[in-house]
């Protein structure tokens, strides 16, 4: 019987782990803050707010003079890429054969991945909640209050606090309940109705009634409220919250992104297998690194869908 611990440096293996975990990368903690691969698990990045604004270098340079330097210095912050780990127990009589106990690690990998991913997609929703504030309240389910125009208000206003043009991306991430009032709301209606027909509003059309075409999500992660050994209370994680942030598609450590994800390049779930004390069982452990963090706390907007 094959020990799993023999296949530990197969390159299928680590190859399956890396594409699984990339699959498993949840698009809306992609949305909020991409990927950034770095080289080294602690290193510098430039971090933006009211105080320290973005701004463009002048790359002119003078004749025998120096060009401008792309240099890190005191107040630049600094990422810490923390270690993460899942293991996943395969008992020794379940690798009976080579062939299976491939597919065992394979399948851990899926199950790691899965668990990751949702970890990782709870860490940034609430970071980012947490960076847009208390928000703005609104009566989305008012005649009076019209969304569209407030939503193009607070495009307009994390554009600005970016300062990057047309390289960064418009997002707007809805909750559930936030969506509902969204596409409920009469002006919003009215702005699609064409020769007085009913109209069904859908996340596509947000990108038609906005100004700047914006990229629009639909947040359904849920947590439970209720505290441990008591009847669950499940929540939406974002319900009647929108935030509009700014974001660069391939992010680097300098762009002004509102969020991004620091991830050592070469340990993207990096498996290994090790023998548990009691020798009956093999374990599949799948490690890590990441650092989730809000780069410019200034490109985003927290509006509250309200009903009241």
């Amino acid at each position: 019987m094959p020990r799993l611990s023999s296949l530990s440096s197969n390159p299928e293996i680590r190859a399956y782990a890396q594409g699984t975990a990339r699959q498993n990368i949840s698009s809306i903690a992609a949305f909020l803050a991409p990927v950034v691969e770095v080289s080294t698990s602690v290193g510098h990045f430039k971090q933006y707010d009211d105080k320290h604004r973005f701004r463009i270098p002048d790359t002119r340079r003078a004749l025998r003079g120096r060009a401008t330097e792309l240099d890190w210095n005191v107040t630049d912050a600094t990422y810490n890429c923390t270690p993460r780990a899942i293991d996943v127990p395969v008992d020794k009589l379940e690798a009976l054969e080579e062939a299976y106990a491939m597919d065992a690690i394979k399948e851990g990998a899926d199950d790691a991945a899965e668990v990751a991913g949702l970890a990782h997609e709870y860490d940034v929703i609430s970071k980012a909640l947490a960076a847009g504030g208390a928000g703005t309240d609104y009566n989305f389910t008012s005649a009076g209050v019209d969304p569209v125009a407030i939503l193009d208000a607070a495009i307009l206003s994390v554009s600005k606090a970016a300062k990057y043009s047309n390289l960064m991306d418009i997002g707007i991430l809805f909750g559930p309940t936030a969506f509902l009032r969204y596409k409920g709301n009469s002006n919003v209606k009215a702005a699609k109705t064409a020769g007085g027909k009913a109209v069904s509003i859908n996340l596509d059309d947000v990108s038609l009634l906005q100004i700047g075409g914006p990229q629009s999500r639909l947040s359904t992660m849920i947590y439970n409220t209720a505290g441990e050994g008591l009847a669950e209370s499940i929540s939406f994680l974002l319900d009647t919250s929108i935030l509009i942030f700014i974001s660069k598609p391939n992010p680097t450590r300098r762009d002004p992104s509102f969020m991004k994800t620091f991830s050592l390049r070469s340990a993207l779930l990096a498996p290994r297998i090790y023998q548990r004390d009691d020798g009956r069982v093999d374990v599949a452990a799948f490690d890590w690194s990441e650092d989730v963090q809000v780069t410019n706390s200034a490109a985003v907007i927290r509006i509250n869908a309200n009903n009241s």
